[in-house]
């Protein structure tokens, strides 16, 4: 509320200025107007009384009065220039502070999400964590039921786990992360990726495709191990079973490596493709989505890839869901390799 408060009173504030400057404006072209004018008659009087012209058109030739219109002119042009330049500048201040209030609006909406969602994203398999240690101390169990329970307490550890490194991941990326390179063979990485998501939701078609033999390249696998996986999961987050999602890698023009994330859940809308690659920002908010998550996942895909000189885009799947397509540029890893 005080946000849009101080917005306003800024605006009122400008939109004052913007009207004083017009204003003003009007008022010293109306007064070089009025002197020019004055000073026109008073020059005329002077030469008629000096006998140098005797009819108006004479004294409307006359260097004297020329070289009045022409100061004049250069004034009036003085005036509307500086006019001009004032409210140019005050509409181009009101701009870049609109713009600044959304985009602070838009951080601190941002802000708040992110906040909500991590709250939750370590409450929850905290919670699951202490129900199974509960339960080990105040219970009597079967060796089966503590397997169970084991089961149930690894899989939370290792979504706090996660949880934990994406967020000094995202950390890094922004200061100092620098690819540790060594060689990959993005078929058998994509294939392991795709072997753990079978594992972990086994209600989905789960397929991987590669059409060509795919070169070893360096790069930094468990970065690319983390692209990868985040589109898988985040496919699988927005799909319901028993949704087909497809993995697939090929060559383009021997010239690039391409890795596609196709799934069949609920796309993405337009006006969201440019953001979701931002970092916290997730469709819609924390009081209306369902699913589980942080907004790091793409932010933290986009910076590897960007690390890696490749580039990704988002596209829509038909005749439902979307597609991520991930570009490495071939050539350029290879050379790397050879030395």
């Amino acid at each position: 509320m005080k946000d849009k408060q101080l917005r306003l009173f800024t605006f009122i504030v400008l939109a004052y200025m913007l009207l004083a400057f017009v204003w003003w404006s009007v008022l010293l072209f109306t007064k070089n107007r009025d002197a020019f004018q004055a000073k026109v008659e008073l020059q005329k009087m002077g030469m008629v009384a000096e006998g140098l012209v005797t009819t108006e058109a004479d004294f409307y030739s006359s260097e004297r009065y020329l070289g009045l219109e022409k100061h004049y002119r250069r004034q009036e042009y003085m005036i509307i220039g500086e006019s001009l330049a004032l409210i140019l500048s005050v509409l181009a201040g009101i701009y870049i502070i609109s713009g600044a209030f959304k985009r602070e609006m838009e951080a601190a909406r941002q802000q708040r999400n992110f906040l909500l969602s991590i709250t939750h994203e370590l409450k929850s398999p905290l919670a699951g964590i202490r129900l199974v240690l509960e339960t080990l101390l105040r219970r009597s169990l079967n060796a089966e039921q503590i397997q169970r329970l084991g089961e149930n307490g690894m899989r939370e550890t290792d979504r706090l786990t996660k949880l934990v490194e994406d967020l000094l991941l995202s950390a890094r990326l922004e200061t100092a992360y620098q690819p540790n390179r060594e060689p990959i063979d993005l078929e058998e990485l994509l294939s392991d990726c795709l072997e753990r998501m079978r594992h972990k939701q086994a209600d989905f078609q789960w397929i991987f495709t590669c059409t060509d033999h795919v070169p070893v390249i360096e790069g930094d696998k468990a970065g690319l191990h983390s692209v990868v996986t985040n589109l898988l999961e985040n496919a699988a987050k927005y799909s319901l079973p028993p949704a087909k999602i497809t993995l697939s890698l090929r060559k383009i023009d021997n010239h690039w490596l391409e890795i596609s994330v196709c799934d069949e859940g609920m796309g993405i809308p337009d006006a969201e493709k440019a953001k979701v690659f931002e970092k916290f920002y997730r469709v819609g908010n924390e009081d209306t989505r369902r699913t589980k998550g942080t907004g790091l996942g793409l932010f933290i895909v986009r910076e590897i890839v960007r690390a890696h000189k490749g580039v990704i885009e988002l596209t829509d799947n038909k005749p439902k869901g979307t597609v991520f397509n991930i570009r490495l540029p071939l050539f350029h890893f290879a050379a790397e390799a050879v030395k």
